[in-house]
This record gives structure tokens, sequence and C-alpha cells, in this order.
């Protein structure tokens, strides 16, 4: 992707450019403004203004500093300079050891989509190859092995999700099988491993850790192999920039370490936080579990509601991380205070939402939200249909909840019931066997509530 000449920088298929400063923002609701049209990302407000010009790529650093994405730089100095200069090719991974990403695994994806925007190269590297070793950055014990079929299956499923940030001309997308699975262990070990300190690969956080529980020899590869694999991407692309979390730190350096032995080239490393909430928990965790980008596993509306409901000490770091509302819009938003805060956080999930799952998802999600805690329902609300034998049968609420995903688990639904936070209708559920009855459900529904955040409306079928 290139800057046009007056660095507006355009879009990078489809992602919203920054609303203009100083610009007075229409309602998000409001039927004139559709919020853009390019992919299904919002763009910015009406216009009448000019849109502001994105961040010259000389001080893209300080752009990323300044929005909570720098952690650690290993050559901070010279990786500037190297910004400054022109195009840098730089890489992320996404090792799929899942079906989807998760939302965690928005901080890369919109880091990298700063980057490209501002003219810079992207490359989204999927671990087709490392995911059969497992990643133990952050693990207490062996990732379980999954089949390359797999593997493979979960790649083309997540592929669409990052291509929704990586994307545009210049963009490349990668699958480290291609070069991984050929190899020939006597030459690797021969050519690559032995560029390799046993002493220093033990002194890494993601190593050390594993040591007194045990770390699998499998395992102790990853680093080699994630070292190859920019390697390999300097080769090829002249890519001399890895990001990633701050997990990630030992094995972005044993990467520009052995592109350094091998080619006397600088290289450069750049790691992210890793996002907690203010309460201290995981960001993307929740009762019923992961928050994912995938919509079959975490539907627009719980993703919309997670991001709504969010501690109020967050909202101004999720607006910066995962928006990209100007700053000094950020700062106008998270200047509120009590009620009045709710504003932001509605901004917040409307864009987080429209990002990930397109324009028309997040103004449904925002309805729908709207229906169910205003008192009403409707279609707009997520559905679980059960069926007349299931209640006649007697049917457990703390069944229904695991069922219709709002508790990852029946020991999960037991305790939000035995907490007072379950209630089906108006009424509240107070015990933990207690039964729904066949004449609670309406003929349009009935809303489930767990919690202040969570809601299905429940639909009975003959």
């Amino acid at each position: 992707m290139t800057a046009s000449k007056d660095n507006d920088m355009g879009t990078l298929e489809g992602f919203p450019s920054p609303p203009a400063t100083g610009c007075a923002r229409q309602s998000l609701a409001s039927p004139d403004n559709d919020m853009g049209t390019l992919e299904g990302f919002p763009s910015p407000p009406a216009t009448g203004c000019a849109r502001q010009s994105l961040a010259s790529p000389t001080r893209m650093l300080d752009v990323l500093r300044e929005r909570g994405f720098v952690q650690q730089v290993s050559d901070e100095p010279g990786l500037a300079a190297s910004l400054g200069k022109g195009q840098v090719t730089f890489y992320a991974g996404f090792d799929p050891t899942a079906p989807s990403l998760h939302v965690g695994s928005m901080i890369p994806l919109m880091a990298m989509a700063h980057l490209a925007r501002a003219g810079h190269r992207p490359i989204a590297l999927l671990g087709g190859g490392t995911a059969m070793v497992g990643d133990p950055s952050g693990r207490t014990e062996l990732r379980q092995m999954m089949t390359v079929e797999t593997i493979q299956e979960n790649r083309r499923s997540i592929e669409p999700q990052v291509r929704r940030f990586v994307a545009g001309e210049s963009a490349i997308i990668v699958d480290n099988a291609e070069w991984l699975a050929p190899l020939h262990y006597l030459e690797f070990l021969r050519d690559i491993g032995r560029q390799f300190s046993v002493n220093r690969m033990l002194a890494a956080e993601a190593y050390r850790q594993r040591l007194e529980k045990g770390l699998s020899f499998i395992e102790f590869n990853y680093q080699i192999l994630q070292a190859y694999d920019f390697l390999i991407l300097y080769r090829r692309y002249g890519c001399t920039l890895q990001v990633g979390g701050d997990d990630q730190w030992g094995n972005i350096l044993a990467g520009t370490d052995l592109i350094r032995r091998l080619h006397q080239a600088e290289t450069y490393a750049l790691t992210f936080p890793l996002i907690t909430t203010a309460a201290g928990a995981k960001m993307g965790k929740t009762a019923a579990g992961a928050v994912w980008l995938a919509a079959e596993r975490t539907s627009p509306f719980d993703f919309y509601q997670y991001f709504i409901n969010v501690d109020d000490r967050d909202v101004g770091r999720f607006l910066k991380l995962l928006t990209f509302l100007p700053m000094d819009e950020i700062g106008r938003l998270t200047a509120r205070e009590g009620a009045e805060l709710r504003t932001a956080k509605q901004i917040l999930a409307y864009e987080v939402t429209a990002i990930v799952h397109g324009k028309e998802a997040a103004e449904n999600a925002q309805n729908a939200a709207r229906a169910a805690f205003g008192g009403g329902g409707g279609e707009l609300v997520p559905t679980h249909v059960v069926s007349a034998a299931e209640l006649s049968a007697g049917l457990k609420t703390v069944d229904l909840l695991a069922a219709a995903g709002l508790a990852v688990s029946k020991s999960a639904a037991r305790r939000l019931v035995a907490q007072g936070g379950v209630r089906l209708g108006t009424r509240k559920v107070s015990s933990v066997e207690d039964v729904v009855q066949s004449s609670e459900i309406a003929g349009d529904g009935t809303l489930l509530h767990a919690g202040k955040k969570h809601v299905r409306r429940i639909v009975a079928k003959s």
C-alpha cells in the first residue's frame, strides 16, 4: 500500500479512516449516518470538514505508543529511523490452534492495520507448521496435539478474519507449513540449530516458567522454528520487523539474532502488552467462555455486549487499542464520568463490532441491546429454541443456561443461580433445581437474563 500525494493514505481495503478533528460526531444510530460502505467497516462522520491526515511514517512509533501498543522495542532509534525512511515490511504470526481467533488477537491485528495505513507492508503468517509443535509461551502444560487436517481446517477458518485487518495489494498472507513441513531434520540442525545457545534459550521467560513442571523437547524447538520463520520472510520479502505479544519477546529476538548471524543484517522486534482488564482478568474472558471473532462462536450481539459492559476504567484504553477514533475524540469521550460514560461505552461497542463483523451487524447488535435491556425483546435478540418435549420433560433452568450459551458449563450456570443473577421473564430464579414451566414461554419468546449483561430470547417449538 502506498500513500497518496497529500498523505491522505486512503483506506486499507475498507478500514475506517479517522473522523476529522474538531468535527461533531453524528449519532451512531441516526438514519443519515450509514457509517460508511467500504467492506462493512465504519467510515468518517458526515462530510463538511476536512478529513484528518494519518500520522506520518516518521512518527509511527509515537502513534503506536500513544495508543498503548508498545511494550518493548529491540532498537528503538534504529526502528524509528527505518520506519521514517520508507516502506518497512513487517509480520505477525497467528497459530491456528482453534477455529477462530479471539478478541485478544485484535491487539496485533489493529497494530498491523495502523502500520499498514501508514504505508508499511504487512505479512500475516498463519502458523500451520508451528501449530504442529505448540507454543509453550504462557502455558503451564503441553498443548493438546492436533491433527494436520484440524490445523489446516482452523487455518482456513481464521484466514478471512485476518484478511479483514490485513488487506490491500501489498499485503501478504503465508502459511509457514510451506517451508517447515518439508524440512530435512539433519540439515536443519546443522545449518540452523547450531546457531542457537541452549543456555540462552533456557533463560527465556517462556521456557524458564515451564522448567519446574516439565518442558517437552517438541516445545523446546518452537523458538528455533519461529526464528526460522523470520529468516525465511527476511530472505523472501525483505521483512525486517516482527511484532507480537510480549510473551513472544524471546522468540522474536532469537529471529533477529539468527538473521544477524547469517546475513549481518539488522532487523527489529516490537512487542505489545498482554492486555488484562482493570480487574486483573484476561481480556475477552466471560462466564460464558472466551469472546471469539467468529460470529458462529460469539454472536455479534454478545460481542457488542462484552464491550458495552467493560469496566469504566478500561473504556479509554480499549478505545485507543481497538478503534480507529482519533486521540482527541477519545479524550473527549473518556472525560465523562458516571452515567455519561455510557455514551463512550456505546461508541466503543459499536466501533469494535463494526470492525470485526461489519456495519450492519453492529447496528443490529445495538438495536437488539436497546430492545433487550429496555424492556422489549423481539427477533433482534439472540434466540434459543427449546422443544415442547424438553419443557414437558422438566427442563432445568441451569441446563437451559448452558444450552443457550449463557454459561460455559452447568456448574457455571449453578453458580450464576446461586449468586442471584438469573431471571426468566420477570421471575428471579432462586434455586439450582428450578424447572422452566411451559406457561412461562410466551408465544413470541421470553427473555432469559444471566446477570446484567447477557440475555437470550427463549422460544418454544412444538
